[in-house]
């Protein structure tokens, strides 16, 4: 089946006793057995659930839909996307190993990694990933894995994760990618050599922003041992969360084409518009889109706090994604773990706004913008 088709249509028909057009809501935290052998047929293999922590059909769904989306053979839900990243991490990584990530890295993932992997004795260096000498100096004995992200955060750097991968099998590494800007929609990559993929499923996968969620894909073999950290961990997802995620990851296709379709349109724009220092957004992400966020630097006689407050109906939030055009400060959110050298080194400066994209109608969305700036006391406007 081709991409739309696909992204409406799974997981396919398992059970021919099930009559309902729409998956049910399996809220509940176990599952009942006939007697005590019926039960021990859960751990011979004979029965799929046991108790929610480990296994819930609403949950493994949402894995399965986003793996079969990624080109990959398994997937496992969890509650957020930092559980997905972690389990993904832990089923290559363990006390002693090191990982090599880029340094232009979501805030969260940079202080889980520069923090709590510490804790578990796994060493984390930061490099520039787009400098390949760099990343072979870089490589130790000990190194297991590559770590990036498709389309970098804030910055909107489009990975070349094709040459990451060959740089990772020449030296018997892992590749591990962050797809959640991207989504399958734009990238996919398992198709290039990535063999783990992590989302944080609360953004385009759900797509509502009425759920958190993280879904991490690769090989049946590592994902079993990321499924067996989501649950000895407890990071699994409910039910109901995972149903939600679900629900939203069927209009995957449609949400992302429009909203990317208005984050070109904006960029353009705001590309002429005074006030406005720099804008980032993807060139040739994929061939069907570049990615529904665009990041702005405003100029530095332009009071961001005031712009802010001329927004209207653009919703100020400290994350993105959703149906919504709204907009988030980095060095105050998803960049705040970072020390100020470090953003200042990355380019992630107080001036910088990342907008999330959303369905409406472009035009609204940039006569917005520019107003906003109009409306913003600044000397050069």
């Amino acid at each position: 089946m081709h991409f739309y088709t696909k992204n409406v249509h799974f997981p396919n028909k398992e059970n021919a006793h099930e009559v309902s057009k729409t998956k049910p809501i399996y809220q509940t935290s176990a599952f009942s057995f006939t007697d005590f052998d019926d039960m021990e047929n859960y751990f011979d293999g004979d029965k799929a659930y046991l108790y929610t922590r480990m296994g819930n059909p609403n949950s493994d769904d949402l894995g399965k839909g986003v793996a079969e989306l990624e080109g990959a053979e398994m997937g496992v839900a969890s509650a957020a996307g930092l559980s997905a990243i972690l389990a993904g991490v832990l089923a290559v990584a363990k006390t002693g190993d090191h990982i090599l990530a880029t340094q232009d890295l979501y805030g969260g993932t940079w202080s889980m990694f520069s923090n709590d992997l510490k804790d578990f004795g796994i060493e984390v260096s930061f490099i520039d990933m787009e400098d390949r000498g760099a990343i072979e100096s870089a490589i130790k004995e000990n190194t297991v894995m590559l770590y990036s992200e498709s389309i970098t955060n804030p910055l909107l750097r489009v990975e070349d994760i094709e040459g990451l991968a060959k740089i990772a099998s020449a030296n018997k590494l892992y590749l591990m990618i962050d797809n959640t800007f991207a989504t399958p929609y734009l990238i996919r990559p398992h198709e290039v050599g990535a063999d783990i993929v992590a989302h944080s499923a609360t953004k385009y996968i759900g797509g509502h922003s009425d759920v958190t969620a993280g879904v991490v894909s690769g090989s049946k073999e590592l994902m079993t041992k990321a499924k067996g950290k989501v649950s000895m961990l407890g990071s699994n997802i409910g039910p109901f969360d995972a149903w939600l995620s679900v629900r939203g990851l069927k209009t995957l296709s449609v949400r992302m084409a429009k909203q990317c379709e208005n984050a070109e349109a904006l960029a353009k724009a705001l590309n002429s518009q005074p006030g406005i220092a720099k804008v980032y957004y993807p060139k040739a992400a994929s061939q069907t889109g570049n990615g529904a966020v665009v990041t702005i630097e405003l100029e530095e006689d332009v009071d961001i706090m005031e712009f802010s407050k001329n927004l209207g109906w653009i919703k100020v939030v400290p994350t993105l994604a959703g149906l919504e055009t709204s907009v988030t400060y980095p060095v105050a959110t998803s960049h705040r773990p970072l020390p100020e050298e470090t953003r200042e080194k990355l380019g992630v400066t107080k001036q910088m706004i990342r907008i999330s994209v959303g369905i409406e109608d472009e035009r609204d969305i940039i006569d917005t913008f520019s107003e906003a700036l109009v409306r913003t006391k600044a000397p050069s406007l």
